[in-house]
Order: C-alpha cells, then structure tokens, then sequence
C-alpha cells in the first residue's frame, strides 16, 4: 500500500492525479477544502507534502480543510469582501437623489416601459 511508503517514494499515478485536480477545481470554499483534506488523509503520512508537489496544492489550504473535518466549519469571512453598495452609508441617498431628479424626469415617450427619463435640461 502506497501510504505505507516514506514520503519521498510516494508518486500518484497520473489518472488521479488528473482526477484530483479536475474535482478539486470544480469545488468551491469549504467542499473544496474538506475534499483536498480528505485526499491527504487518505494518502497517509506524507500526504500532505505529496499533494503540495503533486497536485499544486497548498498546505494551509489542506490544513484548514483537516480542521473543518474535524470540527465545524471556518467561517471564511467571504460575505466581508468586495465593494458595498453606494447607499450603505448615506442611507437616504437614493431618495435624495430621486428628489432631484424626479420633477425633471418624464415617461418613456413610446410608453413602451415603466421607466423614466431625463431629457437634455439645462
């Protein structure tokens, strides 16, 4: 059994390799990572150097998906990224802004949508 071999002799064959990276690329977050842990683990020991050479695969990846294997999950703070909406902070800033705009705006001549314009004031 290959995982009973010291880490420098463990070689994957190339259909798993394959394998592993295909699925691994089609997960994502917290599947992703538990899988890659579940991988390693089942490489035994040297799994994780294996699949760092191997497969690419990062060891802080593996080892936070090894620490949601055994416990719950890592809250990933994915919801804390990128760009807030505009009116986050000045809260009545749509509603200032359509008090600008609306006695200036008119309905879509073809009366086609609901919508309305701005013609070329000045």
């Amino acid at each position: 059994m290959a995982a009973m071999l010291p880490a420098n002799t463990l070689q994957l064959p190339e259909h798993l390799k394959v394998l592993y990276i295909k699925t691994a690329t089609k997960l994502k977050g917290i599947d992703r990572r538990q899988f890659m842990a579940e991988v390693v683990k089942s490489l035994g020991v040297g799994g994780q150097t294996l699949a760092e050479r191997e497969l690419g695969w990062n060891r802080r990846t593996v080892r936070k998906g090894t620490k949601e294997l055994n416990s719950c999950a890592i809250e990933d703070g994915y919801w804390r990224s990128g760009r807030k909406r505009v009116e986050v902070k000045p809260p009545n800033l749509l509603e200032d802004i359509k008090a600008i705009v609306e006695p200036q705006s008119q309905t879509d001549p073809s009366f086609q949508s609901t919508r309305l314009y701005r013609g070329n004031y000045r």
